[in-house]
C-alpha cells in the first residue's frame, strides 16, 4: 500500500495541483489545503485504480481532478471501515471518519471530468498525528 499521489488546492470544490510532499497537521488537515480545519473531513483519499477506471470509460482525469488529497495503491477505500487507522509515511496517522459523501450541487470537478467519483469512492479522515508526507512513502493498517 503506497502513496502515488498528493494534491492540494486553494479553493473547495475545485480540482487538487499535484505537489511531491505535504506537511499534515494535527486535528487539521494538510497545511495551505482548503479543505483542512477543524471538522471530520480534513484529508480525503481515493484509490489510483477507481481513477485508472474512470479513464478506461473515456473520461480525460488524473491525479488531483477529483480533489482528492491522496491517490494510493493497493487499497480499497470504499471497503475501510470508518475508525480504521492509518499511518502515512513515518510517523502520520489518519482516522477514517467517512465513506463517500454526498455532493449536493454539481461542481467544477463534474464539469471538467464529466462525473465525479469521490461520491460514491472517496474516503475521508481526520489527522491525529501530523507529519511530513510524501509521494511514494508507503501506508500501513494499524
Amino acid at each position: 500500500m503506497k502513496i502515488v499521489s498528493i494534491a492540494v488546492s486553494k479553493k473547495k470544490g475545485t480540482r487538487k495541483q499535484s505537489v511531491g510532499e505535504i506537511e499534515l497537521v494535527e486535528n487539521h488537515g494538510v497545511r495551505g489545503d482548503a479543505h483542512a480545519g477543524k471538522w471530520h473531513r480534513q484529508v480525503s483519499f481515493l484509490a489510483a485504480e477507481s481513477i485508472e477506471h474512470a479513464r478506461s470509460r473515456g473520461l480525460e482525469v488524473t491525479f488531483g481532478d477529483f480533489a482528492e488529497n491522496f491517490a494510493t495503491t493497493g487499497i480499497e477505500w470504499k471497503t475501510v471501515a470508518v475508525g480504521t487507522v492509518f499511518r502515512l509515511g513515518d510517523a502520520a496517522r489518519v482516522e477514517v471518519t467517512q465513506i463517500g459523501k454526498e455532493c449536493h450541487n454539481k461542481c467544477a470537478i463534474y464539469y471538467k471530468a464529466g462525473d465525479c467519483i469521490m461520491p460514491k469512492e472517496g474516503v475521508f479522515a481526520r489527522v491525529v498525528q501530523g507529519g511530513i508526507v510524501r509521494r511514494g512513502d508507503p501506508i500501513k493498517q494499524l
